[in-house]
């Protein structure tokens, strides 16, 4: 199956974001308070985009159940996750002017740019495929961290996001969409899939790695 193998190939990098130190450190409580505001800032501009990507996915998919399952992502993270978020800048005072402010960081920029591409060089299915690494990984990090809790009650609250049934219920559905899509598919289209997967999974860790440098464009 299409997760099986994909997440095969990519776990060097999931294993690493397991125990990177944005991690760890979100989960004993930590973590810079500058980090996380980076972070956050950076995670926006992410966040804005994936979900026009399921829109535009969506749009494309001539797969009925395919479609219908990624405007209810769509909704999902507006009403979950992107809620959240709006939560933790009114709390830390992230204002509009900070955000507009705020250059985007070259891997926030560039893994954004990699999952457009899978709609314009690849398929649909490439594209959704490339999509389902963000919000697994951080509902498997989720579970783990939440067994022990963080003693910040933002960072906890973070946690909270991930941890829960419906995150896990979200993930075993699109894990069985992409294994039927994957199943359907040619061997060149297959190839693209696990090939976004994959790189969508180093971004993953590219990203903690760019939160905890404060990452900028060099001159």
């Amino acid at each position: 199956m299409f997760t099986e193998i994909a997440r095969k190939e990519a776990a060097p990098y999931w294993e690493e974001s397991f125990v990177h130190p944005f991690v760890h450190a979100i989960g004993d409580g930590t973590l810079s308070p500058e980090i996380f505001r980076f972070y956050l800032l950076q995670d926006r501009y992410y966040l804005e985009h994936f979900s026009k990507l399921y829109e535009l996915i969506a749009d494309q998919t001539t797969d009925q159940e395919v479609k219908a399952l990624l405007r209810e992502n769509a909704e999902n993270l507006r009403l979950g996750e992107i809620a959240v978020r709006e939560d933790f800048f009114n709390e830390l005072n992230i204002t509009e002017k900070e955000i507009a402010e705020t250059p985007i960081a070259p891997t926030a920029y560039h893994y954004v740019s990699h999952m457009y591409r899978q709609l314009i060089d690849g398929t649909p299915n490439a594209a959704f495929a490339g999509m389902l690494p963000c919000a697994w990984l951080y509902q498997e990090i989720g579970v783990r961290l939440i067994q022990s809790g963080s003693p910040n009650p933002l960072y906890q609250r973070w946690i909270e996001t991930y941890s829960g049934e419906e995150a896990a219920q979200g993930i075993l559905k699109e894990r069985a969409a992409l294994d039927r899509l994957y199943e359907a598919s040619g061997k060149d289209e297959q190839q693209q899939m696990i090939e976004a997967f994959v790189i969508s999974s180093r971004m993953e860790y590219a990203f903690w790695e760019m939160a905890m440098a404060k990452e900028g464009w060099e001159l």
